[in-house]
């Protein structure tokens, strides 16, 4: 081999070994930056973003002083109504409070243009089904969450949204809360899950928006009487007992707890006598829904979260 044929080889050399290197830091610099992520502790207030069916998705949430990285906290996601955000349902429903007194992560996540969307189509649409299951993968990425104990609630179009994850998503949710949503007609002859559902359901009798008596003709669609919607979770869940054990007043708040149901899970009744389209015990600037919920005596997150206690998957 000559002088030019040896320096040719040397030089070629030199660059598969750089290379080599180069891959190698690259290798190591996305190894850090996992690390980082899964290592970085989160107290408080924060927010997050994720990609998802093509979209950029927001969502806002609290962590609590003590969340460490060698413990598992349950999860809670709190879904808003439409034309609100994560940031306002979290002011109503106050559960960063809660999350702090009782040791959960909370996530708020942003609808689309303010609304959730039960399906995608042709316009576009991001189907926000598929959208949750694609966050609760970011965040057990993102954090140390007991996969067993992950929760949803929803109030208003949040609420029918929290009835369709139980239809769609019953193995990653092991309970669910809605608070003045009910069951769409049209999923309810597909809504069959392979697992018994734990679900509690808290109504306003006197609902202008998601009728207790259903509506065919609301603007979030034909929606079933929540009667029906009670109903359609006890036979789901093959429960045999019922009982009133809620300390509530019956002139206030009805209840109709659902026991000894498949797979130890339960329906839960809570009828607001005369209430409205509201969050019971939620924070509120119309002092006429402050003066009610404060003779109602029903906090519907402490009530929602003492539910989800008795449930994991």
């Amino acid at each position: 081999m000559n002088i030019y044929q040896n320096s040719q080889f040397f030089k070629k050399l030199l660059i598969f070994l750089l290379g080599i290197s180069l891959i190698t830091a690259c290798d190591s610099i996305q190894a850090d930056e996992k690390s980082i992520t899964k290592d970085k502790i989160l107290i408080g207030d924060n927010y997050g973003e994720l990609y998802d069916q093509g979209k950029l998705r927001t969502y806002y949430f609290y962590t609590p002083k003590s969340y460490n990285l060698d413990r598992s906290m349950a999860l809670v996601l709190v879904f808003h109504g439409d034309d609100g955000n994560g940031r306002s349902i979290s002011n109503v429903t106050r559960f960063n409070e809660l999350a702090e007194q009782k040791g959960f992560i909370v996530v708020y996540p942003d609808g689309i243009d303010q609304k959730w969307s039960l399906r995608g189509n042709a316009q576009g649409k991001v189907d926000d089904v598929l959208f949750v299951s694609a966050l609760i993968n970011h965040l057990q990425q993102q954090l140390n969450i007991d996969s067993h104990k992950v929760y949803a609630t929803g109030f208003s179009r949040g609420g029918i949204l929290t009835q369709a994850l139980a239809c769609k998503l019953p193995n990653k949710i092991a309970g669910f809360a809605s608070v003045a949503g009910s069951l769409p007609a049209r999923l309810k002859p597909s809504c069959q899950p392979e697992t018994p559902i734990s679900m509690l359901t808290i109504n306003g009798t006197n609902d202008r928006d998601v009728l207790f008596e259903g509506d065919d003709h609301t603007q979030r669609g034909a929606l079933v009487s929540i009667s029906d919607m009670v109903e359609f979770w006890r036979s789901h869940d093959r429960c045999t007992l019922s009982n009133a054990s809620l300390n509530f007043s019956e002139d206030k708040v009805k209840t109709a707890i659902y026991t000894n149901c498949s797979g130890n899970s339960e329906v839960w009744q809570l009828a607001v006598v005369n209430g409205g389209h509201f969050w019971p015990g939620g924070s509120s600037t119309d002092e006429s829904l402050n003066k009610f919920n404060a003779k109602l005596g029903l906090n519907a997150s402490e009530t929602i979260w003492d539910f989800f206690q008795r449930h994991s998957s």
